[in-house]
C-alpha cells in the first residue's frame, strides 16, 4: 500500500461550509490530489487534554462547539463512520514510544469535521480523532507524530487541524483579503521557508525565532498540530502548499502536505 502524505489544515472558521467568500471550494480541490485514505487520524486545535486521548467512537458525533452562528450552521452533519481500532493503535503506538495515552469516546469537533465535509463531502471515509495538548510544546507534538508516522503504511492519513495564524484579538471582521497585515506574511514566509529546508530545530523553536510568533499565536494551540503532521513525516519529505489567503486582516489559512520525495 502506498505511504499517505500527513497533512496540516487551516481550518478557517466554523462557517467555512455556508460563507461564498471564504475559500471552501479549495479543501475539495486539496483532496483529489491526495491519495485517498483508508482512515483519517485527525488532531484538531479544538480539543485540548492534559494527555494524548485517542476516540474510538463507532458513530463520532458532529459537535457544534460554538455559539452565535447562523442556525444552517448547526443542521449540518458529519456522519462519517469512526475508526475505533485506529484509535485503539494510535493510543498503543504513543505508549509504546513513551507518551502516556489513553482511549474514550469522542465526537468531532468543528476543527475536525468542517474541513472534512469540504473534502471528503460523502462522509465515507473512517475517522478518529486524537487530542492536543494546549499546555505542551512543539517538540512534544512533533514527537506524538514521530510515534505515529507509521500509521501512514496502512493507509491512514494523519491530519492535523488548526491555523498557520490565529490571533482573533487582532482580527477585523470588516477588512478586505488586501488589508491583510504585512507581519502576517512575514511570519508564514518564514515558517515556510523553514518548512523547505527541513530545519526542525528552528520550527520547535518557532516561538523565539519566528518574527511575530507572540503577535501570530498568543497561544499556540492552532499551531500545534502542524508539528504532529510534521513529526509523521518522513525525514526527505517534500513540501505540498496551498495557500488561500489571510482573512480578517490577520487569519492565514495556508494547507500543507507532507510527501515522500
Amino acid at each position: 500500500m502506498t505511504r499517505l502524505p500527513s497533512v496540516f489544515i487551516s481550518h478557517g472558521a466554523p462557517t467555512l461550509p455556508i460563507d461564498a467568500s471564504m475559500p471552501s471550494a479549495e479543501f475539495a480541490t486539496l483532496a483529489s490530489r491526495l491519495p485517498r485514505p483508508r482512515a483519517i487520524l485527525m488532531l484538531s486545535a479544538h480539543w485540548g487534554t492534559a494527555q494524548p486521548v485517542a476516540s474510538t467512537a463507532t458513530r463520532p458525533e458532529t459537535i457544534h462547539d460554538f455559539y452565535g452562528f447562523p442556525r444552517a450552521l448547526y443542521e449540518l452533519r458529519y456522519p462519517a463512520p469512526g475508526a475505533p481500532e485506529l484509535g485503539a493503535i494510535a493510543a498503543e503506538l504513543l505508549a509504546a514510544g513513551g507518551i502516556p495515552a489513553s482511549t474514550a469516546e469522542h465526537g468531532l469537533d468543528h476543527g475536525a469535521w468542517v474541513p472534512l465535509l469540504l473534502m471528503f463531502p460523502q462522509a465515507d471515509v473512517p475517522v478518529a480523532q486524537l487530542s492536543i495538548q494546549p499546555r505542551l510544546d512543539a517538540a512534544h507534538h512533533y514527537r506524538v507524530g514521530r510515534a505515529l508516522r507509521a500509521l501512514r503504511e496502512d493507509g491512514v492519513m494523519i491530519v492535523g487541524s488548526g491555523q498557520i495564524t490565529h490571533n482573533l484579538r487582532a482580527a477585523d471582521f470588516s477588512a478586505r483579503p488586501e488589508d491583510a497585515d504585512p507581519r502576517v506574511t512575514e511570519f508564514t514566509d518564514w515558517f515556510e521557508a523553514r518548512l523547505a529546508e527541513r530545519d526542525i530545530p528552528a520550527l520547535l523553536d518557532y516561538r523565539r525565532r519566528a518574527p511575530h510568533a507572540a503577535l501570530m499565536h498568543p497561544t499556540d494551540e492552532h499551531l500545534l498540530p502542524v508539528f504532529s503532521a510534521l513529526g509523521a513525516a518522513s525525514d526527505d519529505f517534500t513540501l505540498g502548499i496551498q495557500s488561500l489567503g489571510t482573512f480578517q486582516k490577520s487569519l492565514a489559512m495556508t494547507n500543507y502536505v507532507f510527501s515522500d520525495a
